[in-house]
């Protein structure tokens, strides 16, 4: 097995064999968005517990207070984004057709824009609900 000579410097030549520098970036907003679903989970299950047992109409009252609301939606953001990078990732290791690989990418980052911005909605209308009655 022989290589052919190269001018190029080892250094020069691994550098052309790394991530596309965005990587580290990656990494951490995975680990961060890990972390945010355990703290909102958590929030998460204290509010499904204080509804357990409630009449409808006290439900959304509930449901629509800024602070329950504004954990509701740091939950799902932060899932919908985890969810985002963990796919992007199996995308980029498993799809090996760039076309393929760049319309799985868009199509995997306007699934998780839709998810977030269909729960926004839905908890803009408890908030609307709420101020209606």
């Amino acid at each position: 097995m022989t290589t052919a000579p190269s001018m190029r410097t080892p250094l020069a030549r691994v550098r052309g064999l790394g991530t596309a520098r965005s990587g580290t970036g990656h990494f951490w907003l995975q680990r961060l968005t890990g972390i945010g679903n355990i703290v909102t989970a958590i929030g998460l299950i204290v509010i499904v517990l204080a509804l357990i047992g409630k009449p409808y109409a006290e439900a959304i009252t509930f449901l629509s207070h800024s602070l329950v609301s504004l954990v509701l939606l740091a939950g799902i953001t932060s899932a919908a984004v985890h969810m985002r990078i963990g796919m992007q990732v199996i995308i980029e290791d498993y799809v090996h057709s760039d076309g393929l690989k760049f319309l799985a990418l868009i199509a995997n980052t306007f699934f998780a824009f839709a998810i977030v911005l269909s729960a926004a909605f839905a908890i803009l209308k408890f908030g609307i609900a709420r101020l209606l009655t």
